[in-house]
């Protein structure tokens, strides 16, 4: 379904414990997918789906990360929100 995702290092300054993540794959998703990804709020948009995790370490992001390529979904984007805080 996609290319292959390639998971490296963390860059330095990145992600230094917990943080929020969007994450955005290709289509819209059907139950079956969405009920994957409990932990995550589900956004259907027209052409992609929104998976927004709060509180996300690396390991449960990585395994997300697992989880997408396992389905076969196509990993549009990534991106860690700003701090609420700030």
């Amino acid at each position: 379904m996609g290319g292959a995702l390639a998971i490296g290092p963390v860059p330095e300054g990145w992600f230094p414990g917990r943080g929020d993540f969007e994450i955005r794959v290709r289509g819209r998703v059907g139950e079956a997918f969405r009920s994957a990804f409990v932990e995550l709020t589900v956004v259907l948009r027209p052409a992609e789906t929104v998976l927004v995790g709060a509180g996300l370490d690396q390991r449960a992001l990585y395994a997300i990360l697992d989880r997408i390529r396992a389905l076969g979904l196509e990993l549009l984007d990534l991106r860690q929100l700003p701090d609420a805080g700030v």
